[in-house]
C-alpha cells in the first residue's frame, strides 16, 4: 500500500510501543520493534497468514472477520477465532469484525479471543476525527447497509452503502483512467515519474493496484475528513446496524464492560436453570 513501509518505518524510528500491521510481510518490523522492547500485532483473516505471521515471532494475532469495515476476509468472526484460538494457543487473539458492545465482546471471549478491536464503533465517538456527519449517517444505518467486494481498491473490502459507495463496487477501473491514477498516486507518495512510466510498462499490475489504491484514498478522504458522502467512500463494518449514539469513549467502554459483565451473568444464569 502507497506510505505504508514509510510509515512503519517512522513508528519504528519512534519507537511506538505496539505496532500492527497487515498485508504485506512484517518480519522486518518484528525484528526493529523487538530490538527496543515494542510489541507487534499481525492482521490477518485466515490460517495461512496466521501461520506465517506467527513464524516470524509476532506477539498477538488480529483475527478480522468478514464483517469487518474494510478489508475483513471471507470467513466469520464466529468461526475464524475459535479456529485461530485452537491452533494458536500460545498467541494472544484480538477480534476484530462485528463488535459493537458488550455482547460481543463477552462471545468473542467465549470462543477463544483475550481481547477485541472495535474500529467502526471507537470511529463514532465523540473524540473520533471521523466527520460529524458520517458518524450521523453511521447511527442512521442498519447492519445490511454494506457492501463488500473488490472493485473499490483492488482488495475485497467493506464500505458503507451509499451511491457513490455502490458505483465505486460497481466496476473495477478502466486503463486509461488507472494510467491516470497511477501518477497522481504516485505524487501522494512522492514517488519519481521515471520510476511509474517503466512500471506501466513492465509491471501493470502492481501499477494497476497502486492506481486503485491512489483513487480509493482519494475517496476515502472526502469521506472520512470532508464529510462528502455524495463523492467519497467509507470503510465501515457490520457492526453499525449495532452503534445508535456518538458517545465519548471513556463512556463507551465502561458500558461495554459493563454490558459483557451483565451478558456473562446472563448466561450463568441459563445453565443454572
Amino acid at each position: 500500500m502507497p506510505g505504508a513501509k514509510e510509515n512503519a518505518t517512522v513508528a519504528l524510528e519512534e519507537q511506538v510501543p505496539v505496532i500492527n500491521f497487515s498485508l504485506g510481510k512484517g518480519d522486518w518490523i518484528v525484528e526493529r520493534a523487538h530490538k527496543y522492547g515494542g510489541k507487534v500485532i499481525a492482521t490477518v483473516v485466515n490460517e495461512k497468514h496466521a501461520r506465517s505471521a506467527a513464524s516470524i515471532g509476532v506477539d498477538a494475532l488480529m483475527a478480522t472477520g468478514h464483517e469487518a469495515a474494510a478489508h475483513g476476509g471471507d470467513v466469520t468472526s464466529l468461526c475464524l477465532v475459535p479456529a485461530l484460538a485452537s491452533k494458536f494457543p500460545d498467541l494472544p487473539i484480538i477480534c476484530a469484525g462485528g463488535i459493537g458492545d458488550g455482547r460481543g465482546l463477552a462471545a468473542m471471549l467465549s470462543l477463544g479471543a483475550d481481547a477485541v478491536a472495535m474500529g467502526s464503533r471507537l470511529a463514532t465517538t465523540v473524540e473520533s476525527p471521523l466527520a460529524h456527519n458520517v458518524k450521523e449517517a453511521v447511527v442512521s444505518r442498519s447492519e445490511s447497509d454494506t457492501i463488500y467486494g473488490k472493485n473499490f481498491d483492488g482488495l475485497y473490502a467493506r464500505v458503507m452503502r451509499t451511491d457513490a459507495g455502490v458505483a465505486a463496487m460497481k466496476r473495477p477501473m478502466n486503463p486509461v483512467s488507472a494510467a491516470i491514477k497511477a501518477f497522481s498516486a504516485a505524487q501522494l507518495v512522492k514517488l519519481p515519474m521515471w520510476k511509474v512510466i517503466p512500471g506501466l510498462l513492465t509491471q501493470w499490475d502492481k501499477m494497476y493496484q497502486l492506481s486503485l489504491f491512489g483513487a480509493a484514498t482519494e475517496k476515502l478522504m472526502a469521506a472520512t475528513i470532508d464529510g462528502n458522502l455524495d463523492q467519497g467512500v467509507q470503510f465501515i463494518g457490520q457492526s453499525q446496524g449495532l452503534i445508535n449514539d456518538i458517545p465519548t469513549v471513556d463512556v463507551l467502554l465502561n458500558r461495554v464492560v459493563q454490558e459483557a459483565y451483565e451478558s456473562h451473568q446472563k448466561l450463568n444464569s441459563k445453565w443454572q436453570q
